[in-house]
């Protein structure tokens, strides 16, 4: 068994290891803790921590994040048992090319448990260092709880937590305007950062607290909307651990594995950008006043071919993205459909050379051969999905052309094929493709069950609870989809 990584595995194995991996220097270990994390899961530490880490390596943020563990369970470890260090490797295509690096990430100064040592974490408010909240609890974390209480030890919910936080900052610096954070959730919830500060506003109310406070927490901390993209699978496989494990000579119970795109665009100023300094040291964080062309063309090009092509890719027998683009038919389709029909409509004035550029960099993304991406995870909630993504470029394309984008079509047939249920058990609904059940996993399977008994396309294509438009009034969709079926 070999020891694992730490700090002092480092210093005594250095000169190996820097043949192999990036390393850190020992002045990033005595860097003073700047940010607070919520969440430990792979898409922070593959991306914001990566941006962090990037960045104390140059001598530009210069400072490390103190990670908050919501619960107990699984314990904090790991973490504390590798000094907070973890491998990271990077792996894909980009222009066309391969890449592949390695790099051991120092960011993390040390990780607490919110239910076992909120007052550790509260003590991180008196910190005249600190300058940034970083969090990623699910969607579900960015939500009202009642009756929750900043008294608690911890608060319910991650609003009251950091309201909590921000009050001890408040009392602790007299409300002064420069001990103001900057607070950036990477949910992923469209105006995440404005959602946010609207529900800890509301609980600071809901808990009394001090009108100065209130005053102090609007005028002075900037709750800053954020899109995060980069795909983090989590660990490599067994056998790719393994082999790395083998190769550097130590056990990473932490490593993690990510394709080589990262982009982290934050709503700010320049006020905003002087203090996430970290930014200079990598293209992929974005600071800007707008950063919807950025949701857009994620929303669009990447997520909304994926949903597009998914259900008919799947039906044809594959199981992962990867081995999808392998097929030159395939591929061939789903170039031309993001390209040619999906950028075209995108209901947003962008740059067509941006929208291309962008494009490219997607179809390298489903390239990518290191990554197990597959088709059935991309299905979830397939009906949510498409009439969030896909819908909005249906009814853009027949304002720009005035009628059915052909390749389209294809897409949102396959896309009904899929959702027929050939079997119900215990409320779960299977579909099924040469033999073989899949699980589909939509809250309108029910719906789709009943209706491809007497199946009717135009009765389902005018249901606006599914798509919040009659699609039959798009003159020749139904044609198409049809010819398709």
């Amino acid at each position: 068994m070999n020891q694992k990584l730490t700090r002092e595995y480092l210093a005594s194995n250095a000169e190996n290891l820097s043949k192999l991996v990036e390393l850190p220097n020992d002045k990033i270990f005595e860097l003073p803790e700047k940010v607070l994390q919520f969440g430990t899961g792979v898409l922070l530490r593959g991306l914001c921590d990566y941006f962090i880490d990037k960045a104390n390596k140059k001598g530009v943020f210069n400072g490390r994040i103190v990670v908050v563990k919501s619960t107990d369970k699984g314990g904090t470890d790991d973490f504390n048992e590798q000094d907070g260090l973890f491998t990271h490797a990077v792996k894909g295509l980009e222009n066309g090319q391969p890449v592949e690096e390695y790099i051991i990430n120092a960011s993390i100064s040390r990780t607490i448990s919110a239910r076992s040592q909120w007052n550790e974490i509260l003590a991180c408010a008196k910190n005249p260092e600190m300058q940034v909240i970083i969090s990623n609890t699910t969607e579900v974390g960015i939500a009202l709880v009642e009756n929750d209480k900043i008294t608690n030890t911890p608060p319910q919910s991650f609003p009251v937590k950091l309201l909590a936080f921000l009050y001890e900052r408040w009392k602790e610096f007299k409300g002064s305007a420069k001990s103001g954070m900057v607070i950036i959730p990477t949910e992923l919830i469209v105006g995440n950062g404005d959602k946010l500060q609207e529900i800890v506003l509301e609980q600071a109310h809901r808990n009394g607290l001090e009108p100065e406070f209130i005053e102090w927490l609007e005028n002075h901390n900037s709750f800053c909307n954020s899109l995060v993209d980069r795909i983090v699978p989590g660990k490599p496989d067994k056998e790719i651990c393994e082999e790395l494990e083998k190769k550097f000579s130590y056990q990473d119970d932490l490593m993690i594995l990510s394709e080589v795109y990262r982009l982290w665009a934050i709503q700010g100023d320049e006020k905003i950008r002087k203090v996430l300094s970290f930014a200079s040291a990598d293209s992929g964080v974005i600071i800007e006043r707008d950063i919807e062309v950025y949701r857009e063309l994620k929303l669009r090009m990447l997520n909304g071919t994926h949903t597009l092509t998914c259900g008919m890719a799947y039906l044809l027998g594959f199981r992962l993205v990867k081995d999808v683009m392998s097929n030159s038919y395939l591929s061939k389709i789903i170039t031309n459909m993001m390209l040619g029909e999906v950028s075209l409509a995108i209901p947003y004035k962008i740059d067509p050379k941006v929208k291309d550029r962008f494009g490219r960099m997607v179809l390298d993304r489903f390239r990518n051969p290191f990554l197990q991406h597959k088709l059935l995870d991309i299905t979830v909630q397939y009906t949510a999905k498409m009439k969030m993504r896909n819908i909005p470029i249906l009814l853009q394309y027949y304002r720009e052309f005035g009628k059915a984008p052909e390749l389209f079509a294809m897409g949102f047939a396959a896309y009904l094929q899929f959702m027929k249920a050939e079997k119900e058990v215990n409320g779960n609904y299977f579909g099924e493709s040469n033999g073989e059940y899949y699980p589909i996993n939509c809250n309108f399977a029910p719906y789709f069950y009943e209706a491809w008994e007497n199946f009717d396309l135009d009765k389902v294509l005018s249901n606006r609870s599914l798509w919040g438009e009659d699609l039959t009034q798009l003159e020749g969709f139904s044609d198409a989809v049809r010819k398709y079926l």
